[in-house]
């Protein structure tokens, strides 16, 4: 019979088991994979704050224009062409120095055609001027 010494059992183990420190390794690059896209994305943005519009144009001072998408122009439901929309406008300002203008487009209209009627405007002295950009579903 073979006899088992004390001295083997209490020997140290001289190689190192490195099985457990990559299941370690992969699980912390699978983390990191999964997360880095997820922090590309989301930045924490601080947007600028205002305190009112100061030198917003009143309600009653605002004429709205709109443009259908045959180009034709209107102000205050009254039929204008595009050549003639710098005089109707320099009339309105006469009779109201602070006078604002906003413009509801149709969304089929040419991008040039909206410009026209812009430059038009602003060669008529108006210098509050907003487009309508959306309106709500159902309108």
């Amino acid at each position: 019979m073979k006899r088992f010494s004390a001295r083997h059992q209490l020997s140290t183990l001289s190689e190192l088991n490195v099985t457990p420190l990559l299941d370690l390794a992969f699980v912390l690059l699978i983390i990191f994979m999964i997360t880095t896209p997820l922090m590309e994305t989301s930045s924490k943005l601080v947007l600028p704050t205002n305190k009112g519009a100061e030198g917003a144009a009143e309600p009653s001072q605002v004429e709205t224009i709109s443009i259908d998408k045959d180009a034709l122009v209107t102000i205050d439901k009254t039929p204008v062409q595009i050549t003639a929309v710098k005089e109707a406008i320099t009339a309105l300002k006469a009779s109201r120095p602070t006078l604002a203008v906003q413009i509801r487009a149709h969304k089929d209209l040419s991008v040039q055609k909206l410009v026209d009627v812009m430059d038009a405007i602003k060669q008529a002295g108006i210098t509050k001027i907003g487009i309508v950009s959306t309106v709500p579903e159902g309108q």
